[in-house]
């Protein structure tokens, strides 16, 4: 069983956790200060139910696929790819918007959830409904994206699935060192190499969206006479063939195949492919400049700020739970 498939969803689902994790923690510190851990349990309950929402999204998306898979048996090999692609720039798009925006508001994060947490103690008898829905939607904002991800990859099977589960686990522990033993972590250092990392699976996930896409055209082209238009590209001459991808760029497989290891792991965290055409390397440049260009500025911008507006570390919130 290859647990490499795990990895990409570990680190999405560790860095979109942390960030949830840094809400729960916020909402319980100043629960505590203002002597209301009465509502702790509000706390808790949001993040139960805001996991199992997440999970049953990515069961409804799985069921989607496989549902128009089996309305036509004949194209199943089209409708399934084809969906995949769909999910992946799906998870494209909310990957890259919400990297780039959380980036942005990270520095307002504490003041933002503080500011909740008095509104919602001013409710009185709804408090805890307040309290609950600001961890709940923090939860599922965070736990769609991972979603999307998996479901962009579900036929990896479970395995992307248990990489989810671990990166949950990972989360949940930074948030117990961090405001339950009070252990030292930078967290701004951490949210700026899991981005990279991110920056880097999601251009990844560029290339196998193409891939789908191409996957799905020259399925209908070939079971189709009258769909050959669609492959605008074939490369007739050679076994290793694209669609709608263009001229390949290399053939690495006898180098470095992306099914063995450590091919396979620059695969799935950095987007590698054994075979690689023009279209791909082209949506994988683009990409890189574009969204990773934004997200250093972004960084960059945050930086420059430090001095008027601390960010959200775990120095900084300290002082919340004093």
């Amino acid at each position: 069983m290859n647990f490499s498939a795990a990895l990409p969803t570990f680190v999405i689902t560790l860095r979109e956790g942390v960030e949830a994790a840094l809400v729960v923690g916020i909402v319980l510190a100043l629960l505590k200060k203002a002597k209301q851990q009465r509502l702790n349990s509000w706390v808790y309950a949001g993040v139960g139910v805001g996991i199992i929402v997440s999970a049953l999204i990515g069961f409804l998306f799985t069921w989607i696929i496989q549902a128009l898979s089996a309305i036509n048996p004949q194209y199943s090999t089209v409708v399934e790819p084809i969906m995949e692609g769909v999910f992946s720039l799906l998870a494209i798009v909310m990957l890259s918007w919400m990297l780039i925006w959380m980036t942005k508001q990270a520095r307002f994060m504490k003041a933002q959830v503080e500011g909740a947490v008095t509104n919602a103690l001013k409710q009185d008898s709804y408090a805890g409904w307040g309290v609950f829905t600001l961890v709940f939607i923090a939860v599922v904002r965070e736990g769609f994206e991972t979603v999307l991800f998996v479901a962009a990859n579900i036929q990896q099977g479970f395995i992307p699935g248990l990489g989810a589960l671990a990166g949950i686990a990972v989360a949940a522990t930074i948030g117990v060192l961090l405001f339950r033993w009070g252990v030292r972590i930078n967290i701004r250092q951490f949210f700026q190499i899991m981005g990279v990392l991110l920056v880097l699976i999601v251009a990844g996930l560029v290339v196998t969206a193409l891939h789908k896409f191409d996957e799905a055209f020259a399925t209908l082209a070939l079971s189709n006479r009258a769909s050959e238009s669609l492959c605008f590209y074939y490369e007739r001459f050679t076994k290793i063939h694209s669609c709608i991808l263009g001229p390949m760029v290399w053939n690495t497989s006898n180098i470095l195949p992306d099914e063995e290891l450590p091919g396979v792991i620059l695969k799935l965290l950095f987007g590698y492919r054994e075979h690689l055409y023009i279209v791909q390397a082209v949506g994988y440049v683009v990409f890189l400049v574009t969204v990773g260009g934004l997200y250093f500025r972004s960084v960059m911008g945050a930086g420059s700020d430090r001095s008027q507006k601390e960010p959200v570390t775990q120095k900084s919130m300290g002082s919340v739970k004093d």
